[in-house]
Order: structure tokens, then sequence, then C-alpha cells
């Protein structure tokens, strides 16, 4: 039943439940079937009840981005903050795809990214290489982990083209392509500070 008998009207929904109710269909559904629909039945409201919380999808998306991206430990380290970030998205499904989103479009600050900064400033970085830096660091995170969770979905719904291994227990060895490969670009970034200094 989707709307309140004449009895009983129906529990009035809070942002917080409403962006609980999509992390419920995300984990479900995934992104492709995180739509506004799905979501009001599981809160038992009609979509327009959304509405009230969030103008539109996107704005709900970027607050699914906001709490896939948030938690995690304090990292003072350009290295940790970036395994950390990965940690969060690999938590989720299609955590990476739903952050690049919001995050192209200028609607989620990432604490992560805010740690990069802050790790690179007290590397030695001006100001504006301190950005370029996190910026890279944060591309190459949602990147790799958003490569990662498209193989590892396209193997278990069998779409992958039969000659490629996308076995979990191949996927899982790319856990060490992607710190060899974040290994290199703190090395750049610690070279890039060392230099200026």
């Amino acid at each position: 039943m989707n709307a309140a008998s004449a009895d009983q009207p129906a529990p009035r929904r809070s942002k917080t439940d409403v962006v609980d109710a999509a992390m419920s269909v995300l984990a479900e559904n995934g992104i492709a079937g995180l739509s506004m629909r799905r979501i009001a039945d599981v809160l038992d409201v009609q979509v327009s009840a959304l509405y009230w919380h969030f103008p539109n999808k996107q704005a709900l998306l970027a607050a699914v981005s906001g709490r896939i991206a948030a938690g995690g430990a304090d990292a003072s380290h350009l290295a940790e903050s970036a395994t950390a970030l990965r940690e969060r998205l690999l938590a989720h499904r299609d955590g990476a795809e739903v952050v690049s989103s919001s995050l192209a479009l200028g609607l989620l600050e990432l604490p992560a990214r805010t740690q990069m900064v802050e790790a690179a400033l007290a590397a030695g970085l001006s100001d504006a290489a301190a950005e370029v830096a996190a910026d890279t660091l944060v591309h190459y995170v949602i990147g790799f982990t958003f490569h990662e969770q498209q193989r590892l979905h396209a193997a278990v719904v069998g779409a992958a083209d039969p000659s490629v291994d996308l076995s979990p227990a191949r996927i899982a060895v790319t856990g060490g392509d992607f710190e060899a490969g974040l290994a290199m670009v703190v090395s750049g970034i610690r070279s890039s500070a060392a230099a200026a200094r």
C-alpha cells in the first residue's frame, strides 16, 4: 500500500529517512535501479513527498554520495586518505559511480579531499599545487574504484566477454595494482614538493 488509509495518516518522513531508503535501494538494485518511485515505495509515500526534502533526484544522489564518502578515521597522509576513500566507495554498491556523478556536478565536498589538501600542504606544496595534488588523487581513486566495481558487476551478471578473467579472485589481485599506482602518484606529489622547497 502506497497511500495512508483514511483512518491513519502515514508517518511524516525526515530527510534522513529518505537518504536511508535511497541507500537501501542502492544496495539492492544498484544505481540503475535507484529510482524515486522505488525510494517512495520503501517509505510507503507518494513520489511527490520526496520532493519536500530534495528538489530533484540529483540533490538526493548528492546526499547519498555524502553518506557514502563520510566517515572513516582522519588520515594525515596522502596514501592513507586515498586508501580510506577507496574503502568507503567499495563498501557500497556502485559507490564510485554515485560519488563521481555528484562530484562532477559540484554537489559534493569530499572530506577525504580536504585531508589530501592538508597533507599536501604539510608536505610543502603551495596552495594551488596542493589543490591539484588532491584532485589528482581523488580522480585516481574514483576512476580505479569505478572500473573495479564495473568489472565485479559484469562478472556477477555474466555480462563480460568470456575470454576476460573477471572472477572475484582475479579482481582481488587488482588491489595490488591500486597500491602500486597510488605509490607512483604519491611519489610524484612528494617530488613536486621537494622541488618547490
